[in-house]
C-alpha cells in the first residue's frame, strides 16, 4: 500500500510548469482538442447540451488535486454581443453540470466580460490572443470571490490567454486560488 501512496504523492507533484507565470493556480483539460473532444466542443457551441459521459469525465477531473479544493464555480463569460449572437454561453452549460454534480455554488454574476474580442482568433499567435483579452474581464461582486478557490470553466484552453485574463481579474478581487478546467486543450 505504501507504493500506491508514494505514486499518488508523485502524481500530485507532476506539473508541466508552462503556466507557472500565469494568474491561475493550475489548469486541466480532458485531452487534446482533437477527435471526439473536438467534436464535443463543436457540438456544444451549436447546441446548449452536454453528454452525460463528458460530464462524468469533467467531474472526475474536478475531483483530482488540486482542483478538488475549489469552493465556487465560475464559467468564463461571453461578451454581451457574443452571448446575444449565440444565444447561450457554452462555458455556462459546463459549469452548471459541474456545480450540480460537485454540489458547489455556481456563480455566473461575479465575473463579467466588459470587452469583446475578434470573432475568430484561430490565426492569432499567443501574444495576439493575449492582446485581445487584456483587461477584458471585471469582477462585479468582489465579496463573492474574496478568499474563495474558484474553478474557472471554459470549453477549450488554446494558449490560456482567455482563462488567464479571467483569473487575473479574480485574483485582483482577492480570490485565494483559481483553478481552470476545460474540455480540451490545444496542442502547443
Amino acid at each position: 500500500m505504501a507504493g500506491l501512496e508514494q505514486l499518488a504523492d508523485i502524481r500530485g507533484e507532476v506539473r508541466c510548469h508552462r503556466c507557472d507565470s500565469e494568474s491561475f493556480t493550475a489548469a486541466r483539460g480532458l485531452g487534446f482538442y482533437e477527435k471526439a473532444l473536438r467534436e464535443s466542443v463543436l457540438a456544444l457551441k451549436r447546441q446548449p447540451s452536454i453528454s452525460a459521459l463528458l460530464v462524468g469525465l469533467l467531474v472526475d477531473a474536478a475531483k483530482r488535486e488540486p482542483l478538488n479544493n475549489a469552493t465556487r464555480i465560475i464559467p468564463v463569460p461571453l461578451h454581451k454581443n457574443r452571448a446575444k449572437e449565440r444565444g447561450f454561453n457554452q462555458a455556462s452549460i459546463i459549469a452548471e453540470a459541474l456545480a450540480k454534480h460537485l454540489r458547489l455554488p455556481l456563480d455566473e454574476a461575479s465575473l463579467t466580460r466588459i470587452r469583446g474580442s475578434e470573432k475568430y482568433r484561430a490565426g492569432l499567435d499567443s501574444k495576439g490572443r493575449r492582446d485581445t483579452v487584456t483587461n477584458a474581464f471585471l469582477v462585479r461582486y468582489p465579496r463573492l470571490v474574496e478568499n474563495e478557490s474558484i474553478l474557472l470553466v471554459d470549453d477549450v484552453f488554446t494558449t490560456g490567454a482567455t482563462v488567464n485574463a479571467g483569473a487575473e481579474a479574480l485574483v485582483k478581487a482577492k480570490a485565494r486560488a483559481v483553478f481552470v478546467l476545460t474540455i480540451a486543450r490545444g496542442k502547443s
